[in-house]
């Protein structure tokens, strides 16, 4: 057993949490990671030993156009922040996973400035992919090269070029021993060479022993990337996609299907991140937020929450930008919040629980609104049921079991689960150290309004053309905008309340969908 085969994530971009710029001047280093110890301490109070942060190295943005793999984003702060970050983390028994970004650098990195400058005559021309010095780029170079999601600002590396494979090698070398990370999380691993992933397995086995490999994995076959001497672990993109839509759709059969085709291996369970709406935004009923949760730590898998989610915040994504999703958050600003209360009780009960990370899965009843499954280990033997439906629901229920979650009762081999809940049964004797059931109120399902009931719709800005708007009423309706994809951060208005440019504004409020 390795301590990933037992984690429970929390996964932060530190570049938005923190309120860093948006764009890198490399000016001197501002210490913001700093700003996130207090965060490593609301990691433990959610039951979570794991971290997964990025991206963290020298960028020109957002972070995954790299421009130096071996300096922490000036933005962030230095080196020596990092370290202290990571000991931190270390002292209050959090592992560290770094953002690995291998298959793409940004404009700024040092080898393709050189092929800027040298052109034909540069030595680190075949650092990157199908560079043609017979076509241009978007940059109007003067030659093309291969990218990443059609972005010329993302420069595809060579991971064959063995120079290249031994400058990446260098830098995970450089990280372990400089910062003591637990693991990678290798970004794009889709596209990622397999031979340089290969090399990269074995490299790490022979630094780091118990070294975690996981990669981002959006389509294909898992199995690829999981294949003795690849990487340890891959994101469950078909899970993710089942738990949202499998209750918008009251169709557990989804996720039940799901489960039988990706339970044999031991996947990077998660409901949202950086990349993909929150799970907030994403659910037609909100106070599915309580059984989707309780499928994400019962599951066969390895779960993970994306900052502020627990707090239950929205945050859609936008045609032309990601900062929705990626928000700065302050701890204070939610102190006592029902929905952290919920996923401490999931993360602490998982801890306990040992079936839920090592034990069989056995599933035991499936309807559209209705399902429940054992996790079984060493005689242990822990039971979950949920229900997406508006009204509560009976379900059969083993003899000798309590619910540890909610506290329910089974009656004569039944339970009622209430509308859009959820329950962990563990066996009645079985002494747990954990904290009593947690007393929800926030997933009540709203009282239907009759349709003659509601209120009459208030005449909205937007009813006016944008070409007919003041700069002053475009800033409101962008405002209005974001705020109806997330919470407004005092940077957001402050971009808004700074641009007075009349058609920049209009470009913009017109890229909302």
């Amino acid at each position: 057993m390795v301590w990933y085969e037992e984690a429970v994530f929390y996964h932060i971009y530190p570049l938005g949490l923190t309120g860093a710029p948006e764009k890198n001047d490399y000016s001197a280093p501002v210490s913001r990671l700093r700003t996130l110890w207090p965060w490593v301490d609301h990691i433990r109070d959610l039951g979570c030993n794991a971290l997964y942060i990025g991206p963290l190295f020298q960028s020109v943005g957002h972070g995954y156009e790299t421009t130096d793999y071996f300096t922490l984003d000036s933005r962030l702060g230095t080196n020596e922040d990092l370290k202290a970050f990571v000991e931190y983390c270390h002292e209050k028994g959090v592992r560290v996973v770094l953002d690995g970004v291998f298959n793409h650098v940004g404009r700024d990195f040092f080898a393709f400035r050189d092929l800027l400058q040298n052109r034909e005559n540069s030595r680190y021309r075949d650092w990157f992919c199908n560079v043609r010095f017979d076509r241009d780029n978007s940059f109007h170079d003067g030659f093309s090269y291969e990218n990443w999601g059609g972005y010329d600002l993302l420069v595809k590396l060579n991971q064959g070029n063995p120079e290249v494979r031994q400058h990446l090698l260098d830098a995970v070398d450089f990280w372990i021993a400089e910062f003591d990370i637990d693991g990678i999380r290798l970004d794009a691993a889709d596209v990622l060479d397999f031979g340089f992933m290969a090399a990269l397995r074995s490299f790490a086995d022979s630094r780091k022993g118990d070294f975690f490999l996981l990669g981002e994995v959006i389509h294909g076959d898992y199995g690829r990337w999981l294949a003795p001497g690849m990487l340890h672990c891959v994101t469950n993109y078909r899970l993710h996609k089942a738990l949202y839509s499998g209750h918008n759709d009251h169709n557990y059969f989804e996720i039940a299907h799901t489960v039988r085709e990706t339970s044999r291996w031991k996947l990077y369970n998660f409901v949202d991140n950086h990349d993909v709406a929150r799970i907030a935004s994403k659910l037609s009923a909100k106070a599915n937020f309580l059984p989707v949760h309780v499928l994400l730590y019962t599951l066969p898998g390895i779960p993970s929450v994306y900052y502020g989610s627990e707090f239950g915040i929205e945050g859609k994504k936008e045609r032309w930008s990601d900062r929705n999703l990626r928000p700065e958050l302050h701890l204070e600003d939610f102190r006592g919040n029902d929905q952290a209360k919920l996923i401490a009780s999931l993360g602490r009960l998982r801890g306990a629980l040992p079936e839920l990370s090592y034990g069989g899965y056995e599933e035991l009843t499936l309807t559209n609104e209705t399902f429940a499954f054992a996790r079984s280990l060493d005689g242990k033997r822990t039971v979950v049921t949920v229900n997406n439906a508006n009204e509560a629901r009976e379900m059969p229920m083993e003899p000798g079991f309590r619910g540890a979650l909610l506290g329910l009762r089974a009656e004569n081999g039944q339970v009622t689960l209430p509308p859009h809940s959820g329950e962990i049964w563990v066996e009645a004797g079985r002494e747990l150290t954990v904290p009593a059931p947690v007393k929800i109120t926030f997933c009540q399902p709203e009282p239907k309004v009759p349709q003659e009931e509601k209120p009459a719709m208030e005449p909205c800005a937007a009813q006016k053309p944008y070409e007919e708007m003041t700069v002053e009423e475009l800033q409101g309706a962008i405002l209005a905008k974001l705020a109806a994809n997330g919470p407004l951060t005092e940077r957001m208005r402050r971009e808004v309340a700074e641009n007075v440019y009349r058609d920049s504004l209009l470009n913009w409020v017109k890229s909302f969908r």
